[in-house]
């Protein structure tokens, strides 16, 4: 069988996640988090290695489940490679346990996060020419397949390359701009706040309000609270009036079970809204930063060259775990369309009073479009997977041959997909 006709692997490593599949498919077939477990005799070389050191080596849930007997690692930090010989021994595991395919008969596409370092991208390029034999790779950036991933909503302007991804899951969140299919590094903005820090603080609520919690509990609870109860407010006073109102309506129970058997039940009430409040108004969880998410975008694309901000306005595509709250992406947009028209209203205002004309060209309104689809929480992977079913995938490829003539810097750039497919 041709290996064009058989369908390439997707593997996207996160710090906390990795999700594998195959191209073509809606969602990924295995997700397990980033983390392997071995014998810690073999990591400190004590000389009793016996040869069996391969297969008494776990991924995922069974590495975690193993903390009592192995040494568990997480060989990704803050979305970079740390610890590549234990990367190279997960790759392993997701190709033959997991995806159970022959590295040589498929193309294969990772996935990398923003400003990643040539070096990275050659170490990965060598391990996957020369350990798995793979025919072809594609290293592509996360916030690229997210725009990808995008083009499924029904909000989504057009097929494009260009627009504003906002990365949220469960450490950080990063605003970062995308032009014609190249991330503008320079205007990229990083945010310490992201689901860990709602779940911290739906569970600060809780605590506070003396709910009868179990404290081994409470992080679970406050976690499920936050997925299944919270919500974004289109206005903080009102929403609070409402509950004030009618208690009744607005209020929700969450049952749980001790573990002697006793069940106890929790109200859940303003950390409906107060979670993911934390995006528009930070400073209500922490003094630390206080800049609101729209401002911290809207400074983002401003940061870009001029002609490109139209369209990084016009399409702002929601990635992530901690943007699927309901109303999200409609709160977002509305504060960031906003800013924008105040900015133009005070600049009209500013150019008048300095021509002392009173009718001045006005610009066209700029228009602010926040997507949101299906997609989201598994964006970068659907995104990966929808450009790798592509025929022009694996003309953008760096493929063996090429490794083999020219050595790993060829992995140092990749083609920018044509957005026109």
């Amino acid at each position: 069988m041709d290996i064009y006709s058989k369908p390439a692997c997707v593997i996207d490593n996160g710090t906390g996640y990795t999700k594998m599949g195959y191209a073509g498919n809606d969602t990924p077939q295995y997700i397990v988090p980033t983390a392997t477990a071995h014998k810690a005799s073999a990591a400190l070389g004590d000389g009793k290695r016996d040869g069996l050191d391969d297969l008494d080596f776990y991924i995922g849930n069974e590495a975690l489940q193993r903390a009592s007997t192995h040494q568990v690692g997480y060989p990704i930090r803050h979305g970079l490679i740390e610890d590549w010989d234990n990367m190279e021994r997960l790759w392993q595991q997701c190709i033959f346990k997991y995806l159970k395919c022959e590295p040589e008969e498929h193309y294969f596409m990772l996935t990398e996060p923003p400003l990643n370092t040539p070096e990275n991208r050659e170490y990965t390029a060598e391990i996957m020419f020369e350990t798995f034999g793979v025919p072809g790779l594609y290293i592509a950036v996360q916030a690229v397949m997210a725009l990808a991933a995008s083009w499924t909503s029904k909000s989504a302007a057009e097929r494009t390359l260009t627009g504003t991804v906002i990365d949220s899951g469960d450490g950080v969140t990063h605003v970062i701009p995308v032009a014609e299919g190249y991330v503008l590094g320079s205007a990229i903005k990083h945010i310490p706040l992201a689901g860990r820090d709602m779940t911290q603080f739906v569970m600060n609520l809780l605590r506070d309000r003396r709910e009868p919690v179990p404290p081994e509990d409470l992080l679970d609870v406050a976690r499920r609270v936050k997925e299944e109860h919270c919500y974004v407010s289109n206005d903080l006073a009102k929403e609070y009036a409402k509950y004030d109102a009618d208690p009744a309506k607005y209020l929700r129970m969450y049952r749980g079970e001790r573990k002697n058997g006793t069940s106890y039940e929790v109200q859940i009430g303003y950390e409906r809204f107060l979670g993911p409040e934390v995006f528009f108004n930070p400073e209500i969880f922490s003094s630390d930063f206080i800049t609101p998410l729209p401002e911290v975008v809207d400074e983002a694309i401003l940061k870009c060259p001029i002609d490109t901000r139209r369209g990084l306005y016009k399409n702002i595509v929601l990635s992530g775990g901690s943007t699927m709250f309901k109303d999200f992406g409609r709160r977002l947009q509305r504060d960031i369309k906003r800013r924008v028209d105040t900015r133009m209203e005070e600049n009209q205002a500013y150019m008048r009073s300095m021509s002392g004309l009173q009718q001045l060209t006005v610009p066209s309104p700029i228009e602010v479009n926040v997507v949101s689809h299906a997609q989201q929480r598994y964006a970068v992977w659907f995104g990966g997977a929808l450009l790798a079913s592509t025929p022009e995938f694996y003309s953008a490829c760096c493929t063996k041959a090429q490794y083999d003539e020219e050595g790993p810097r060829i992995a140092r750039h990749n083609p920018v997909f044509s957005a026109q497919f």
